[in-house]
């Protein structure tokens, strides 16, 4: 058997975590809406109230915070565990955000490309060139699925573009 520490609880649905310089872990709350730290002695600060269910984040080239942001699920509580079920009645579209982890600042950088709106972004990575590549996974709701792609986007919110489609719920990204 392995043996772990717990250094928080308390946390909903906790995913995308960046280990950061100060050893803190910056980590979003998918069934809270907020992206939130966890410090070394396993207190967690909350930096900013996205809405929604956010989901992967990354830092970027200029030191914030990018998060991809799924617009939300319905959950069910099973012994005490939260496991997404389905997609919520007030669920208007996914988006890519920008937060300040300083302020908690936080404003939508692409919520659509070409016209066509995010269904539910998912993971994020940057690349060499201060640019990221993202998975939107889609939603799933009572009779039928959205398919998957991956996007490229810039940092500055100048373009994004659709670089793989159809994809079947693509989960995770990496370079």
């Amino acid at each position: 058997m392995t043996d772990f520490e717990v250094i928080a609880t308390g946390l909903k649905f906790p995913e995308g975590p960046i280990a950061m310089a100060d050893g803190s872990v910056i980590v979003v709350e998918i069934a809270t809406g907020r992206l939130s730290r966890v410090e070394p002695d396993g207190n967690v600060q909350v930096i900013a109230e996205l809405g929604g269910a956010p989901n992967g984040a990354a830092i970027g080239p200029d030191g914030l915070c990018y998060v991809c942001n799924n617009g939300g699920f319905t959950w069910v509580d099973v012994d005490g565990m939260l496991f997404p079920e389905g997609t919520p009645d007030d669920y208007d579209g996914g988006r890519i955000e920008r937060v300040n982890l300083e302020t908690g600042e936080h404003e939508v950088l692409f919520d659509s490309c070409n016209g066509n709106r995010l269904n539910g972004p998912n993971d994020i990575v940057f690349d060499q060139f201060g640019g990221f590549y993202f998975t939107d996974l889609g939603k799933v709701r009572y009779l039928d699925q959205d398919r998957g792609r991956v996007f490229y986007a810039r940092a500055d919110g100048s373009g994004i573009e659709l670089l793989i489609h159809p994809l079947e719920m693509p989960n995770g990204i990496g370079l």
